[in-house]
């Protein structure tokens, strides 16, 4: 059954069983256009001339009409190189801001009790920054491999495997929230699951509330909740 409130911008498919915020244990977030206002990568892009093309293919992947997300980040990836650290920091201090609501929702859940998660297909160099600023509890991302030598502080055009894998692509985000629900003895009925691409879905589907946040249309059909105006913090008007 869908219940829709235009007047209030949310739509609610499915009124979860656990209707209070504190009967859940962990929330997750995607990064990217969900917790934060931009795609990382596309901005990067920005510093070394082909935006446009990179924000065309993360379009596509977000979409899913890319569906091979590890080959539309390497594509991506690839057209990065050349760009420095330096252009990093400036995305980041620069043209990157938390989406509204963001740290309210975010300090309401450490409040009640529920540990938090950031997994996203997006980079390390953000991830962790956002870690500190907002004290989540576990990211995981993908690394950018930065040269050395005679190119000191540039990136390569590669992503450098981490212990768990190579890149974090959707099954890799559903697989961390499982983990990091197992490992601290969470049911993934007690986990709430938040993005808004394609690649969110398989975390979406795993939790037991899955919420689209300004999503794709795709992932506006599949979530359990799904807040198509205002902020983050909206969530609290469901729970």
């Amino acid at each position: 059954m869908t219940t829709t409130a235009p007047a209030t911008g949310i739509t609610v498919r499915a009124m979860p069983q656990r209707q209070r915020l504190g009967d859940y244990k962990l929330i997750a977030f995607d990064m990217d256009s969900t917790l934060i206002n931009i795609e990382c990568v596309d901005e990067i892009a920005d510093a070394v001339g082909c935006k446009d093309e990179v924000a065309a293919i993360t379009e596509a992947a977000m979409r899913g009409e890319i569906t091979d997300y590890k080959d539309s980040l390497r594509r991506r990836v690839a057209l990065l190189r050349g760009a420095t650290v330096a252009d990093l920091e400036y995305v980041y201090t620069q043209r990157l801001q938390l989406n509204p609501g963001a740290q309210a929702l975010v300090q309401a859940c450490q409040q009640a009790g529920l540990k938090t998660l950031l997994v996203s297909g997006g980079f390390t160099f953000f991830t962790e920054r956002l870690r500190q600023r907002l004290r989540l509890d576990f990211t995981r991302s993908n690394l950018l491999e930065i040269a050395s030598g005679p190119n000191c502080g540039t990136l390569t055009g590669r992503i450098t495997p981490q212990c768990w894998g190579d890149i974090c692509d959707g099954a890799e985000k559903r697989r961390t929230l499982l983990e990091v629900a197992s490992l601290l003895g969470i049911e993934p009925e007690e986990c709430i699951a938040m993005g808004d691409g394609a690649n969110d879905l398989p975390m979406m589907g795993a939790a037991g509330l899955s919420v689209a946040y300004h999503a794709k249309p795709a992932v506006r059909e599949k979530a359990h909740v799904a807040i198509n105006e205002g902020g983050l913090d909206r969530l609290l008007e469901v729970l």
